[in-house]
């Protein structure tokens, strides 16, 4: 090519202002981006050059070319959200949090984002309707628009989104009712797989009849602070999951419905501030009740309810203005975990009796205006309010300690800066309590809207939210600062947070999201008694200099400097393309290189195309390389058929498992694929999750979150951490609860085919997390007729009817589960010395053991020999071996199982083994017992050929491999 016809085409380049660069992205997603950038400042700096899809924007993540996560969390936008955003088809993830400048009416062109599966729009200033078409968005699972300034109704649209697991509108200006469904117009009462409504602290006006039933999965209902009218329905006591129930400060009026009792997995229920009437109601059987508040409402005059003194979870009661009469019970004051008493302004009379074997955790009694004349309260040494009640009238002057109506608590929790000393900061940065440096900490308020506990001056919960926070956001251990803890005006437990970067002073734009993101999504689950919580950055002071989005005008020197820049940029633009034209093919390298798979099809036999990803990270070589140390053996933490295990710490502080496959391995390309594919969709607590990938330079690696305390089979066989029969139990709820939501929540659903001991990773909690997809299904393909030509598996946790039959269900996973189960009972394998634990178990049980051993006193593990004298342990074998039943049709649902675990936890005591079980107790029992009738059947693994297979993928270490299992 001519030199004047190069020079005249980077005229034309730089003219037109396009990036001389190899473009990426979409040419729709690209124009898209510049329109929001339009509405924009403070965007980042790299948004400025380069390509949004070859890894040079912040925020900007892409498949094929194609947006698919655009997250931009707390980095200081300022502007609107541009019509343009509808223009990015494939986007499935969107947060634009805590940009409190952010704001303007939310375009109506947010519906034609058909793919996005994640909206969050979360403490911005966004004001108008909530546009109609948001119901357009069928993948939704997760929307979350709320502290912001949206007014208008609710949209009706919204109940056709059958997705949602979280919906959250709270702190906004919202009005009129909440849309119930009729024969032409969708309802909120159609959202069955919900888990989360929180519209508290809009203008809601109307009744609730006919939003609740009893489909539905609720775990929160949150509608404080609104103008809710009518009565109670009595079809919110029909939601069995509901955990916590706020319909406090409203208008509600009537009794309340006798159903509310039956919620017995409620944690907490406020019903303070309304215009209920009637009788206090009767919450006896609500074991799990933690924090009740019906204050200030008109009851019907009566004495202190029986659950006062038998509701042994209670941690704070609170009846203000109840009109209860009589004694006080003294029993009230010797419930276990009873941390406040507010009984305030009602006609409580006789002697006030504070003896006996107090609450060592009661920090404050309140029943001031009262008609109490005495006390017998000499050994209770805390906060105890009785102005307004005849005793104190009659004290002496000198001698009213407790005649004050002033509350006198000790200070609530801080976290402690006493090793740093006097040390202090300037320039807008804080002392770091990790190093006690000085650095520019990322702040924001969390604020739990239900917690389950009042006591602010324990420091045990509040330590465990700091060390939970920094290992969960991947920072260094004591870098989380709370300070200001209390409750406000709504009743919220507000804290504030400092939270300190890794290393130098300031956190980069890509950690910044990434926490944000974390927060905002909930991937941050905070000790289960904080309940749900919200989080508002505050804005980033280094990034008002940070940042590029900035518009200013610009000085006659600045102009004559691009100028000249120009003119230099030409000449450098006609030697670029000079050298590209001569170098072609190191260009197709490196796009192939940007792009990992674009000769996925062509180099890997049968690979079915390239992987499609949901936000699976992209890692070269030189990184992984980097972060192991050269993949030295000091950094190994198992291997096996498929290859090898490092652990490894990313750029960014976090800690990472890297599977490398062996090269005389690789034909395992499907397996990998697969597993790529469906762990970068999946996303629960009990699952491992997927951070990325690398497929360059010949290589196949899978990069993991790391799980410290390695696979259940090596904490069985005692070279981990000891597990107790309670342990035990939440192990196998956790790990049924990954499966269940493989099963009935991912979207297709998934069986996993290789469910065993060695593929349950536990964390450093013990929190169980099913790890290994290589060999996984989706059902709809087994839905679509497929039948499997060749059965996978392992040995000991093949279904017999999968084997025989070939056909694959999720009842397939449902035997392995129950394999499992045995193994935390026997603590052995599944096959050991030749012997097959379920023929063991089916063969052994005796209903009729008065040991209560259940006839298995040879079989279980003696390190809970004692808990299997009780009748958890007798549930527990039965589930198992309902499980295992031969016939796939006879076995529960994941589902099910785990409801059933659950049922067992909550009956389970503290001592497991100081209960004595009773089979005749079981109503199961006997249904049970036909199991063991005639001997099993012929078992599957009698006539098979066992063929060692090569790839393995069991979490963070004992990497064994699987088998292939053949009929002969």
């Amino acid at each position: 090519m001519e030199p004047r016809v190069l020079m005249a085409l980077a005229l034309v380049v730089v003219a037109a202002g396009v990036p001389a660069v190899l473009c990426q992205t979409n040419a729709q997603d690209a124009a898209a981006l510049e329109g929001l950038k339009s509405q924009w400042t403070n965007y980042p700096l790299s948004w400025n050059s380069g390509d949004p899809c070859g890894g040079g924007w912040d925020g900007i993540m892409c498949t094929n070319g194609r947006v698919t996560t655009l997250r931009l969390s707390s980095v200081s936008l300022q502007g609107t959200l541009s019509s343009s955003i509808g223009q990015l088809g494939q986007l499935t993830y969107l947060d634009l949090s805590f940009n409190i400048n952010l704001g303007g009416p939310l375009p109506a062109e947010i519906g034609n984002l058909g793919e996005l599966t994640t909206l969050i729009l979360a403490g911005c200033s966004f004001t108008g309707n909530i546009p109609i078409a948001i119901g357009n968005l069928r993948k939704l699972g997760f929307l979350a628009l709320n502290s912001n300034k949206f007014s208008g109704g609710i949209p009706s649209s919204i109940g056709v989104l059958t997705n949602l697991l979280w919906l959250d509108l709270a702190d906004n200006q919202l009005t009129g009712s909440v849309p119930i469904s009729t024969s032409t117009s969708p309802g909120l009462d159609q959202l069955v797989k919900t888990q989360h409504f929180h519209f508290n602290k809009n203008q809601l006006t109307g009744t609730l009849t006919g939003l609740f039933n009893s489909n539905m999965t609720l775990i929160h209902i949150l509608f404080d602070s609104n103008k809710f009218s009518g009565s109670i329905p009595a079809e919110v006591g029909t939601v069995s999951t509901l955990e916590v129930l706020r319909l406090d400060r409203n208008g509600f009026t009537g009794a309340i419905p006798a159903t509310i009792g039956s919620l017995v997995k409620l944690n907490e229920l406020n019903l303070a501030n309304n215009k209920l009437t009637g009788s206090v109601p009767d919450l006896s059987n609500m074991t799990n009740l933690n924090v009740v508040d019906l204050s200030n409402n008109t009851f019907d005059p009566s004495v202190a309810p029986s659950w006062f003194t038998s509701l042994t979870s209670l941690a704070s009661v609170s009846i203000v203005s109840g009109s209860l009469s009589g004694q006080v019970p003294k029993g009230l004051f010797t419930l276990p975990t009873l941390q406040q008493v507010v009984l305030s302004n009602n006609q409580f009379n006789g002697t006030l009796e504070i003896t006996g074997n107090i609450s060592s955790s009661l920090q404050t009694v309140n029943l001031m205006d009262n008609r109490i004349v005495s006390t017998d309260t000499a050994s209770y040494k805390k906060t105890l309010l009785l102005a307004g009640n005849p005793f104190c009238a009659e004290q002496d002057p000198n001698n009213r300690a407790f005649c004050s109506r002033q509350l006198q608590n000790a200070s609530p929790y801080s976290t402690s800066m006493e090793k740093c000393g006097s040390a202090q900061c300037s320039d807008g940065q804080n002392v770091n309590p990790a190093s006690c440096g000085c650095a520019f900490s990322y702040n924001g308020k969390m604020v739990f809207r239900a917690p389950f506990f009042v006591d602010l001056v324990s420091s045990t919960p509040f330590q465990l939210l700091e060390s939970t926070m920094a290992a969960k956001l991947n920072l260094l251990p004591g870098s989380v600062a709370l300070s200001d803890i209390h409750f406000n005006s709504d009743n919220y437990l507000q804290v504030q947070v400092k939270l300190f970067p890794t290393s130098g002073v300031t956190f980069n734009l890509s950690e910044l999201t990434r926490i944000g993101s974390s927060l905002s999504n909930q991937i941050y689950k905070p000790p289960a008694n904080f309940g749900p919580y919200f989080f508002i950055a505050d804005p980033y002071a280094p990034l008002a200099v940070a940042l590029g989005g900035k518009k200013s005008k610009m000085s006659t020197g600045a102009i004559a400097g691009i100028a000249v820049a120009g003119g230099v940029l030409v000449i450098a633009l006609i030697f670029m393309s000079l050298f590209a034209l001569r170098q072609k093919r190191r260009a197709k390298e490196l796009k192939e290189r940007a792009d990992p798979f674009a000769s996925w099809a062509a180099g890997q036999k049968d690979s079915g195309g390239a992987p499609q990803l949901k936000g699976a990270r992209f890692f070269s070589f030189d990184e992984l390389k980097i972060c192991t140390n050269n993949f030295s053996d000091n950094h190994e933490i198992g291997s096996g058929g498929y290859g090898k295990v490092y652990r490894g710490i990313l750029g960014d502080g976090t800690r990472v498992a890297i599977k490398r496959a062996d090269r005389n391995s690789m034909q395992g390309a499907v397996e990998f694929k697969n597993e790529i594919e469906l762990l970068s969709r999946v996303h629960h607590r009990n699952l491992v999750s997927l951070i990325g990938f690398c497929y360059e330079q010949g290589e196949q690696m899978l990069v993991y979150e790391y799980i410290s305390n390695g696979t259940l089979r090596e904490n069985l066989t005692g070279s981990g951490t000891y597990l107790d029969w309670k342990k035990r139990l939440r192990i196998a709820l956790g790990s049924a609860r990954g499966l269940a939501y493989l099963h009935e929540l991912a979207d297709p659903p998934i069986i996993h085919r290789d469910i065993k001991s060695t593929n349950i990773l536990l964390d450093n909690n013990l929190k169980a997390k099913v790890a290994d997809f290589g060999l996984s299904k989706l059902v709809a393909d087994t839905e679509k007729g497929h039948v499997s030509t060749q059965v996978k598996g392992t040995l000991g946790y093949l279904d017999p009817e999968y084997y025989m039959t070939q056909q694959l269900s999720e009842k397939s996973d449902v035997y392995s589960f129950g394999v499992v189960m045995l193994e935390l009972v026997s603590g052995r394998q599944p096959i050991e010395k030749g012997r097959y634990v379920v023929r063991e178990v089916r063969l052994a049980i005796d209903p009729a053991d008065h040991d209560h051993h259940y006839g298995l006193r040879g079989i279980v593990d003696p390190a809970i020999r004692d808990a299997a004298r009780t009748p958890v342990f007798r549930r527990f074998v039965q589930l198992a071996m309902r499980c295992v039943d031969e016939s796939a049709a006879a076995r529960p649902a994941m589902g099910a199982v785990v409801k059933e675990i659950e049922a067992m936890l909550q009956n389970e005591p503290d001592d497991a083994g100081a209960g004595e079980g009773d089979s005749s107790a079981d109503p199961s029992a006997n249904e049970f017992d036909r199991h063991r009738g005639g001997g099993p059947p012929a078992h599957p693994y009698s006539d098979v050929e066992i063929s060692r297979g090569s790839y393995a993928g069991d979490g963070a270490s004992d990497y064994m491999p699987y088998f292939e299992v053949k009929p002969k």
